[in-house]
């Protein structure tokens, strides 16, 4: 059975606050459906390059944020191509942007 969610708006303004409580910048590209949306987070390193992250089952406990795609310096308009599509796709998504050293530890899957 799989654990309760929090509403996406809540869970999203609880990355933005702590993203701002690690010295770190948050902005919200696309805002989705505010109780069910899924959540996709773009991780930007000091190189201004972005890591896309979504929450995908683990078959150790609960869902757990994955890297599963990756900005290339060369390619930067395929990056947003893509998220571009993804909220095109699913007008609900919510695409949240996280400028914050190892946003992956810190933010997303600390502990």
């Amino acid at each position: 059975m799989e654990t309760p969610r929090l509403p996406a708006s809540l869970e999203v303004s609880g990355l933005v606050r702590s993203t701002g409580a690690a010295g770190g910048f948050a902005m919200v590209l696309h805002k989705g459906e505010p109780d069910a949306g899924t959540i996709l987070v773009v991780g930007v390193d000091r190189d201004g390059l972005g890591t896309l992250y979504e929450r995908l089952p683990d078959p150790t406990g609960p869902r757990r944020w994955v890297a599963v795609r990756q900005q290339q310096a060369d390619s930067r308009a395929a990056f947003d191509d893509y998220l571009d599509r993804r909220a095109q796709q699913d007008p609900d998504v919510w695409i949240i942007e996280l400028t914050v050293a190892d946003v992956e530890r810190s933010i997303l899957n600390p502990g």
